[in-house]
Order: structure tokens, then sequence, then C-alpha cells
């Protein structure tokens, strides 16, 4: 009997360890690892990117038409120094967060087409490895509604879980990532790590 229920418990922790394995697999796969594509980005956006000021930057709505639902992917964020390719889902629920980056929906963030804050979360042992590398300077971009957008980081740092001073409005269009941290933490980790960052350009996609 002793033997029995041994066997079955090693057999539920193969079982468990596959499962763990092969969940986090599927959510590192969603991550496009392209560092030509995501270098050449970078490296091509000044040579392409329109002439707009930055006042003229923040003049896009929503349209009446854009109807967005939990899980809906929206676009892709662009980090050339971690030379990844990120899809972004609309939400930030437990089950949007396993396919990719969410955009937070809340009473203080907005799309990126909107004058304000937008803000995007990530796992940090999956789509977010290697979050805390960037610096600031460095460039992000977002691709939404066939427009490619360009941030600036100018603040990285660490806050409790628990800060309620992160996800608030802003009148000027930023760039917010947050995920858990420590990065190497096991189970709930009771930080979060912040990359905040500025609207400098945008581009219009034919």
């Amino acid at each position: 009997m002793k033997q029995k229920l041994a066997i079955l418990l090693i057999a539920i922790g193969i079982f468990t360890i596959g499962w763990n394995v092969y969940h986090w697999y599927v959510q590192a796969d969603t991550v496009t690892a392209n560092s030509q594509q995501a270098r050449s980005i970078d490296a091509n956006w000044h040579n392409t990117v329109m002439q707009t000021g930055i006042s003229d930057l923040a003049q896009e709505v929503k349209q009446d038409d854009e109807e967005l639902n939990e899980g809906d992917e929206i676009g892709t964020l662009t980090i050339p120094k971690l030379e990844k390719i990120y899809p972004i889902y609309f939400g930030t629920d437990q089950e949007t967060l396993e396919d990719g980056t969410g955009l937070y929906d809340t009473p203080y963030t907005v799309l990126p087409n909107q004058n304000g804050h937008t803000a995007i979360a990530g796992h940090r042992d999956t789509v977010f490895i290697g979050l805390d590398e960037l610096e600031d300077g460095d460039r992000l971009y977002i691709t939404f509604n066939h427009t490619k957008y360009e941030y600036q980081i100018r603040k990285t740092w660490v806050t409790n879980a628990e800060d309620r001073t992160v996800i608030v409005e802003k009148e000027e269009p930023t760039l917010t990532l947050t995920t858990c941290y420590p990065f190497d933490f096991v189970g709930p980790a009771p930080d979060r790590y912040i990359v905040e960052s500025e609207l400098i350009s945008k581009e219009t996609l034919k």
C-alpha cells in the first residue's frame, strides 16, 4: 500500500512539474525573439518618422467604432535593447497575461492613441524576463491602430505591490511597464518593477 502511494505521489509530482514547465514555455513562446527585426525598428525609426511636434502627438482620440474586449490582441510592444517583440492584449486578468502583455483598462489609463497614461503589465518569469536591464534613455515602441509610437525611458524603480501611485492619471502621453519583483522570487512577489517612459514621436503606418 505504501509503495503504491509513493508511486502515486511521484507521478503527481512529475505531472505537476511537467505542466508548470509546459505552461512557462507557452507563455515565453508568445514573445518574438527577433533581434534583427527589433533592432531595425529602432535603427530606422528616425529615417521614416513624421516630423510631428509633441503637442500634436496627443490629438488622436479613440474612434467610436473601437470596441475592445478583454483578451483582444490590439498591437505589439517592441523593446530593441532586449531584442524582443511582444503581443499586447486588452486587459490584465490572469488568462490574458498568460498570452502575452496586457494593457491596463482602468479609469486612469488610456489607449496609446489617446492623451494620457498607457500602462502595460507582463509576468516577470516569462514575457518580461530581463526588464531590469533597461536604462534611462532606452527606446520602447508600440504599434497600435495603424500607428507606431516611440517612447523614451525616463525612470525605473521598485515599489511595493500595494503602491497605488503608479497606475494613476497623467496629463502627458506616458507609457509605463509593470511586472512583479524580485525577478528570481519564488511564489507571489512582494514588489513591482516599474519602467516609465514618455512619448517622443510617432509614425503613421501605410
